[in-house]
């Protein structure tokens, strides 16, 4: 029942969203069976919508957008409860007498204490800032006795000095991890629409071919009748019946290698595209083409400001620096300055701590020097520095590997609109020339080997057409994925990840 539901599933989302030619065959062996006409739009629709590859990139997606999220509330305020609740203590412990002598003394209490503050942090100078208020409450069951205590209003902060500020670095770097991540969401559909023209192509090549094939394979049969009614008239020679009856047995050999051929590569292409194995497909050669011209620096300026690797690149550059920076501050002089003001107050009851409560004042600077490191400091100093420097070769010959393989599959797309022209009246001349040589050998104008050398030129004209075909779409694809931008309606290409429909992002996705 469930295959039966996925089969219709499929079969209306192609008819309502791609009108492909859709009709049903009934047969002996397949009955009932749905056959699809599709076209490489609808391949590609199929792949980016349904895919097994697309339900991971969607997930990556996904889980950066909330790494991202959980990134940018850590320099919210955050308000914090701790508490101890209940603490009971009943013990012997020693105590200190005011001539220095120790006596032990037994202790039995229960206290309960708690502890509210508001923190916030200041990425760009890395201070903690916070505001609190606490209060505990001491039941002592020896002295039968009650004592309160509590701070009703804190404030204070820590200011490390000389210290690597990760806050600020983390700043920089992290929005651009997830500017990455939704560049590489939009780069991974793309890979998969070229992917999925590659499988379609070598569908089609191999579709092709076993056509190509059944037809050589009807013709050589008619040519066989024909050749048996001119042994009869003795009009023909044993030897040219024998090569004409081999060439029958060797066009039903290829035959059945193209129809197993065509079995494999219609399992590779339903799997990929997510299309159930039980309805039959059929590709649809794709001869309308809009041949246009695309500006080499047009196309460069958007795959800067559309690829993921100019901001990764930018990414790693301030790491390097980030490296650095810790290297230098993290193992030299290093001091924190702490301050504090606020209130507390002891009393008998819970209300006494607020009655007249005492000021509270703190302040303090604490440092740590290396005084001997055995050199550790600068050899970690000039580590990090040769990093740096490493990385900025790196990144530099990185940014104009990028732009250059931009501008030759530019170049390469231009130099394929004369081969595909080309490829197809090639493709044409070596078929009508099939159908002409085919009527001459039927009226013995010509031989076998004449008639073998047109069936080959045939073959080779339709599949050479079809690899044209296939160099160019996929080197047009190939440019998609480069620049993230549609030449064909000049627009930038954005795609829609379900899984984030409910929830605010920066990403303007829609649907291409």
């Amino acid at each position: 029942m469930d295959k039966k539901v996925r089969i219709l599933f499929c079969f209306a989302f192609l008819l309502l969203s791609f009108n492909p030619t859709i009709f049903a065959q009934e047969g002996k062996d397949d009955k009932d069976t749905v056959k699809m006409s599709l076209s490489l739009k609808n391949i590609v629709d199929l792949a980016i919508s349904q895919s097994s590859s697309l339900k991971y990139a969607q997930n990556q997606h996904v889980s950066n957008y909330w790494r991202y999220r959980n990134f940018t509330k850590q320099f919210l305020p955050n308000l914090i409860l701790n508490g101890t609740l209940p603490n009971y203590t009943q013990s012997t412990v020693p105590v200190t007498q005011p001539d220095g002598s120790i006596e032990f003394k037994q202790v039995s209490n229960l206290s309960i204490s708690s502890y509210l503050s508001l923190n916030q942090y200041i990425p760009l100078t890395g201070t903690q800032i916070y505001a609190s208020t606490s209060f505990s409450r001491v039941q002592d069951y020896n002295k039968n006795s009650t004592l309160f205590s509590g701070s009703p209003f804190s404030i204070g902060f820590n200011q490390p000095i000389f210290a690597y500020n990760w806050m600020k670095w983390t700043k920089k770097t992290e929005p651009m991890v997830y500017d990455e991540s939704q560049k590489n969401f939009i780069q991974t559909i793309e890979n998969i629409a070229y992917t999925a023209t590659s499988y379609f192509f070598n569908y089609l090549r191999i579709q092709t071919n076993y056509n190509l094939a059944k037809s050589s394979f009807d013709n050589s049969s008619d040519n066989l009748k024909i050749a048996q009614i001119k042994k009869k008239l003795g009009q023909i020679s044993d030897n040219d019946f024998s090569r004409i009856q081999l060439s029958v047995l060797n066009a039903e050999k290829s035959m059945s290698s193209a129809k197993m051929d065509l079995k494999n590569a219609d399992f590779s292409l339903k799997s990929y595209i997510g299309l159930d194995q039980k309805i039959s497909i059929e590709l649809q050669m794709p001869l309308l083409i809009t041949l246009f011209d695309i500006d080499p620096q047009k196309a460069l300026k958007e795959a800067r400001d559309n690829r993921s690797e100019q901001v990764h690149y930018q990414r790693r550059l301030i790491s390097a620096e980030s490296q650095l920076t810790q290297a230098k501050r993290g193992n030299g002089l290093t001091a924190t300055l702490s301050g504090n003001y606020g209130l507390s107050n002891s009393a008998g009851s819970f209300p006494g701590i607020y009655n007249q409560p005492l000021n509270q004042r703190m302040l303090q600077l604490t440092f740590s020097v290396p005084i001997l490191d055995w050199g550790k400091t600068a050899s970690s100093v000039k580590m990090a520095e040769s990093n740096r420097d490493l990385v900025t070769f790196d990144v530099k010959q990185a940014f104009e590997d990028f732009d250059r393989s931009v501008i030759v599959q530019v170049e390469q797309f231009s130099l394929l609109k004369d081969q595909l022209k080309t490829a197809e009246e090639a493709d044409k001349v070596a078929a009508n020339g099939y159908i002409i040589a085919l009527k001459k050998f039927q009226n013995g104008e010509i031989t076998i080997t004449d008639m073998n050398i047109a069936s080959s030129e045939r073959v080779t004209g339709k599949l050479d057409y079809i690899n044209s075909l296939a160099t160019y779409w996929l080197a047009y694809y190939r440019l998609r994925i480069l620049t993230l931008y549609d030449f064909e309606h000049d627009q930038k290409i954005r795609y829609q990840n379900p899984m984030l429909s409910g929830e605010f992002t920066t990403l303007n996705s829609n649907k291409k």
